[in-house]
């Protein structure tokens, strides 16, 4: 699958460089996803951890056509939101 990144007009670079997420966290995070939901317009909302243990959030919109998914944001989980993400993996743990 290829992903595609959003590039910021002011830097040039993905906008995932704004928040210190890495092309190989963001690819951790999405092909071993903790959760996923529908966001909003379309969009596709993954949490997860990547292999050193980091959780994220990543926003993106799957183009299947082009069997690819082009990456909106992906951000650190902190937190309340983290706290609540955790909580739900337990809970479906048991």
């Amino acid at each position: 699958m290829n992903i595609r990144f959003y590039i910021d007009s002011d830097t040039s670079l993905p906008h995932i460089y704004k928040h210190k997420v890495t092309e190989e966290e963001v690819e951790s995070v999405l092909s071993h996803p903790g959760e996923e939901r529908l966001g909003r317009e379309g969009t596709r909302v993954t949490t997860g951890q990547t292999r050193a243990v980091r959780y994220l959030r990543v926003i993106y919109v799957p183009a299947p056509e082009y069997d690819s998914i082009f990456v909106i944001t992906a951000y650190d989980l902190r937190g309340k939101a983290l706290l609540a993400y955790r909580r739900r993996r337990r809970s479906r743990e048991r």
